[in-house]
């Protein structure tokens, strides 16, 4: 039966990266419910904690739309050369918070009508650090994103607690794929990927700080967005590829957002049933091996007690 059909197919999407590029993640659900796939958990990190925030507070499709689409996404570049060598990044982030605080109504995880998890993670450490109703009741969805959200380079380094916190999606898989909702229920990662923009051959001479700071981010995101995807989560991940466009893109035209949201729409559509597919058919195979290799315990088991009679 075709996921596009099957009814009570639930999985718990897991909205990953994006930067700038929320539209395509909007597309994203967009399919998911045109498929009547069901999700009562969403999981969020780094540009992806911005749409899963925003509907887990209980958007619409298309409110979430219009609002991505009327969103000028310069106003969060105050940059300063300064601030990145003092606090590692060209802008606080602040203006950004704050936009994101409004648009959730000061909501903390305790007021959220769905289960959420954002990811940020701890550079001190290197490790994971969860946001979620058990583990940070009171804290502010928006203070929340904003580490997830902390670009290298781009945004400044958030502390919280003992940790250190920056952009999730440095995270490895292994941090991704948990059992979110305790019951087995499949979670499904919606990654972006977009590929190197070919650009005008910059003179050596030419070339200055801001430039190359620029060039560098550019290079890092799209290196990380490239990265491999382990054969352990092939069949629960979805990858979305958004071409030049890029995550730290902040000029991005209406006709582009569109595009972006096109393209989360028909890659949900065209692979996740493959996806899926795939998935069942290895959780399949691993169960019967279990069987199997049951059976064949039990047997030795027996051919053990029968040979010490």
């Amino acid at each position: 039966m075709a996921i596009a059909t099957a009814p009570n197919t639930r999985i718990v999407p897991i909205f990953s990266g994006g930067g700038t590029r929320l539209s395509a993640h909007i597309g994203i659900i967009k399919a998911l419910q045109d498929m009547n796939i069901e999700f009562s958990t969403l999981v969020g990190v780094s540009g992806g904690s911005i749409v899963a925030s925003l509907f887990a507070k209980g958007y619409s499709v298309e409110q979430m739309r219009e609002l991505a689409l009327n969103t000028d996404f310069k106003q969060f570049t105050a940059f300063s050369l300064f601030r990145l060598l003092r606090e590692g990044g060209l802008s606080s982030g602040d203006v950004f918070q704050q936009w994101i605080d409004e648009q959730l109504e000061g909501a903390t995880f305790s007021d959220m009508p769905m289960a959420l998890n954002i990811l940020a993670t701890d550079v001190n450490g290197g490790g994971p650090v969860l946001f979620n109703r058990a583990t940070t009741p009171d804290m502010k969805v928006s203070e929340a994103v904003r580490y997830s959200m902390s670009i290298p380079l781009i945004f400044s380094f958030k502390p919280f607690k003992e940790y250190l916190l920056v952009d999730g999606a440095i995270l490895s898989e292994d941090a991704l794929f948990e059992d979110w909702q305790g019951d087995g229920t499949p979670s499904v990662c919606f990654r972006l990927q977009s590929t190197m923009q070919k650009r005008r051959i910059i003179k050596k001479n030419v070339l200055q700080l801001p430039q190359y700071v620029g060039m560098l981010i550019r290079t890092f995101m799209t290196a990380m967005s490239r990265e491999y995807v382990n054969a352990r989560y092939w069949h629960n991940t979805v990858v979305v590829n958004t071409g030049e466009i890029s995550a730290v893109d902040f000029s991005l035209t209406p006709e582009i957002k569109n595009t972006l949201f096109d393209l989360g729409y028909s890659t949900t559509r065209e692979f996740l049933p493959k996806k899926y597919a795939g998935y069942i058919q290895k959780k399949w195979e691993k169960q019967r091996a279990r069987g199997n290799g049951a059976k064949e315990h039990g047997a030795l088991t027996t051919a053990e007690r029968t040979i010490k009679r």
